[in-house]
């Protein structure tokens, strides 16, 4: 990470939660070059599939620390 990206993420660490998570709506939506158009309805079609799973407790949930844990050491290359 450059200096000037890692400044940026420090500041934007010390933002209150909803501002950091509105800025991070606006960083991945600035990746988005090209628009499919039939994604919101494969992703809304996904959705309601995860949904009746879980309503049915047929999802196999993982909680947030187990989920943190692995990416971190996926970034580490373990």
């Amino acid at each position: 990470m450059t200096p000037d990206a890692s400044k940026l993420l420090s500041e934007a660490l010390t933002l209150p939660v909803q501002e950091r998570a509105h800025l991070i709506g606006d960083l991945i939506e600035s990746l988005d070059e090209d628009v499919d158009e039939d994604a919101d309805a494969a992703w809304d079609t996904e959705i309601a599939r995860r949904v009746q799973e879980l309503n049915a407790g047929t999802a196999k949930t993982v909680s947030w620390e187990q989920v943190r844990r692995r990416v971190r050491g996926i970034l580490r290359g373990e």
